[in-house]
């Protein structure tokens, strides 16, 4: 840190059942180029692991530790965001990766254009196992097609849409204010909802093209359990919900119901698709009509239609089981938190 007592930057980071990886995320932010800035460490589940590695760093007066009993993703990063000094924000999940140009790239835009309230960036996506980058970055991985300029300010509509951020971004402590942070009912979703929460009040929010981050893709990430699933999808049909509230403009209003009747009609042709795997005929069924009422399309109608007439023959046809897939492993990478385990 530099000789004012307030950082350029608050990394925020929340601790839970990642003590593995989590000395290979302190070292990259130590490894910034631009070494004004503080880690706020969260141990959220008071782990002895989590303290004896921040102590390897006493030395250090730019990491501190903040503890407390498990409260979620979200009351982890609140309880930083509590704490914290530096002019800009920035979360950081406790198993990913900064790379070292991120503070000062992001700061040094921040602090040439007041206009601009946050810096939204892209990430390399990294097997945990050998430690390889994919060739395809987070937008490109979640389906975003338009490319990234930080000359054009990202609109509700345009979020609402699917042209979501990165979870890592570097956000002015006062927007970060105004988007009320990170508590809120909408776990695993928390970053979009603030987001969104920004957006609606006014935030003016850019995104670089640049990947800024690494992001682990763990062994144990994508979940398969149906139960996590719904709890994601939920969780981002209430922040959808929620965003309902937030303005009463036209066209925020269309852009969501356009966003609430996708999720439902995925969510419904995902259940469908596993109750037809399971033999579980009448519920196909009930899912496929509900699909067929979200989106009155040839798809589900066909499938509706194979379902009440030969539901043998289509239990047993892999087209039909595509055509059931749904974007569930998509949903689940614009979802960062359902593809850790739960904190």
């Amino acid at each position: 840190m530099s000789g004012s007592t307030q950082p350029v930057f608050s990394i925020l980071t929340s601790v839970y059942r990642t003590e593995a990886y989590f000395p290979e995320t302190i070292e990259s932010v130590r490894a910034q180029t631009l070494q004004d800035w503080e880690l706020v460490v969260v141990d959220n589940g008071m782990s002895d692991e989590v303290v004896r590695i921040v102590e390897k760093y006493s030395d250090d007066p730019r990491i501190r530790l903040v503890r407390q009993e498990n409260n979620g993703l979200g009351g982890g990063i609140d309880a930083a965001a509590a704490v914290a000094r530096g002019r800009y924000y920035a979360v950081l999940d406790s198993d990913d990766l900064l790379m070292p140009t991120f503070c000062e790239r992001t700061a040094a835009i921040l602090d040439a254009r007041p206009e601009i309230d946050v810096v939204g960036i892209d990430a390399y996506l990294f097997e945990d196992e050998d430690g390889q980058d994919q060739i395809r970055s987070y937008r490109q991985s979640v389906g975003i097609r338009t490319p990234a300029e930080l000359e054009h300010p990202i609109g509700l509509v345009e979020m609402i849409g699917g042209n979501v951020l990165y979870y890592t971004a570097a956000i002015r402590a006062e927007a970060w204010a105004r988007g009320g942070g990170y508590s809120c009912d909408t776990p695993k979703v928390e970053d979009l909802a603030m987001f969104l929460r920004m957006l609606a009040a006014d935030c003016d929010i850019r995104c670089l093209p640049e990947r800024l981050a690494r992001y682990r893709l763990r062994a144990d990430s994508f979940s398969r359990d149906p139960a996590q699933v719904d709890a994601f999808e939920a969780s981002l049909e209430r922040a959808f919900l929620n965003a309902q509230s937030l303005t009463d403009a036209p066209d925020v209003q269309q852009a969501l119901d356009r966003s609430l009747r996708k999720l439902r009609f995925d969510q419904a042709m995902r259940r469908a698709r596993k109750a037809l795997i399971d033999s579980d005929i009448p519920t196909a069924r009930r899912q496929a009509r509900r699909a067929f009422e979200q989106r009155r399309s040839v798809r589900p109608a066909a499938v509706y239609a194979g379902l009440l007439l030969a539901p043998g023959i289509l239990r047993n046809v892999h087209p039909a089981k595509q055509w059931l897939s749904g974007t569930a492993a998509t949903l689940t990478r614009r979802g960062r938190a359902l593809l850790r385990p739960s904190t």
